[in-house]
């Protein structure tokens, strides 16, 4: 299993104990703003499931993030095969993090070592994150990482109900130099 170290953060794969604050995350209105309506624990469970299994047939996927000097898990950042029903294809790079984690920089570090790793390990040529139109605390991540936004990329989700989520940017970030160089340390 493939554990991406921070100066801050280790990404590692999902434990038992990441279950309950995974839930509880999960379950905040605030965190899943963005996401649509909050899991219920079975959802939540089902969810830490498929990522444990696709980190483990992969190599790569949604890695459980902790804070290396306490141990707690702060949530998952990764990255992940888009979906066939999109209307783009490749890898995507995400983060969600539990509400005491925000506003620490953890997304901006977790998500660099992301970037390394897939690029750099992977050899990924390109690495697509996409948000909600109003979600701008995401999107000023993609931009601390160097992703680059054009307008004619944006599109409707095609999984989402009608409403205010289903409208969506994407960005994008090439292999070789950017401008928020990412540093990682990535361990078998």
């Amino acid at each position: 299993m493939t554990e991406l170290r921070t100066e801050r953060l280790l990404l590692r794969g999902w434990r038992a104990s990441d279950l309950d604050p995974w839930a509880a995350m999960n379950a905040d209105p605030a965190v899943r703003e963005h996401l649509g309506a909050p899991l219920t624990r079975p959802e939540s469970d089902a969810v830490a499931a498929r990522m444990r299994a696709d980190l483990d047939r992969r190599g790569f996927g949604w890695w459980a993030v902790e804070e290396r000097a306490t141990g707690a898990f702060i949530g998952r950042v990764g990255l992940d095969v888009v979906g066939d029903d999109m209307p783009f294809a490749g890898v995507d790079i995400g983060w969600r993090l539990t509400r005491s984690a925000w506003g620490h920089g953890y997304a901006t570090e977790a998500a660099r070592a992301c970037l390394t790793y897939g690029f750099d390990v992977l050899g990924l040529a390109e690495v697509l994150a996409s948000t909600t139109v109003g979600n701008v605390r995401s999107q000023s991540v993609m931009r601390r990482i160097g992703m680059t936004h054009d307008p004619a990329d944006d599109f409707e989700d095609p999984s989402v109900p009608e409403g205010p989520l289903r409208r969506c940017v994407l960005y994008r970030a090439t292999a070789g130099p950017r401008t928020a160089a990412p540093v990682a340390d990535a361990s078998r």
